[in-house]
């Protein structure tokens, strides 16, 4: 996120990003909620925002306690497809931070998702549709 003459913008991750929906700019798509931040540090130890984390298994580590492991673990028992880390979304991908968080390019939709758009909605007649 890049300011007036070429500065990166400095927002306050806590303030300005946990817990905003996701919405994907191409067709307003409300893709999630910011769950968690993958965070790298640059060559003078400052940390910056790498990616957007979302998901049972991002969620579940900040919640913490006994409700936080279930969460990861079901996340995992419930057809997470193997996935050990949480969905990421690169920050590259991010065009503009308002009351939410506006994504573009191409997003794959979590495992968990996934599996129970195959497992349980698409079983029902008439739940699938001409253009997917």
């Amino acid at each position: 996120m890049s300011g007036p003459a070429g500065r990166a913008r400095v927002l306050h991750a806590q303030l300005h990003l946990l817990d905003r929906q996701v919405v994907h700019d191409h067709d307003g798509r409300l893709v999630c909620k910011v769950d968690d931040l993958e965070l790298a540090f640059d060559d003078e130890g400052r940390p910056y925002v790498t990616a957007i984390l979302m998901g049972p298994l991002a969620l579940g580590p900040r919640v913490g306690g006994v409700l936080g492991r279930l969460m990861a673990g079901a996340a995992r028992l419930f057809g997470a497809g193997g996935e050990q880390a949480p969905p990421r979304i690169p920050m590259a991908n991010v065009s503009h931070i308002s009351s939410a968080v506006h994504v573009g390019g191409e997003l794959e939709r979590p495992a968990l998702e996934r599996w129970v758009r195959r497992r349980l909605i698409e079983p029902i007649p008439g739940a699938r549709h001409e253009n997917e």
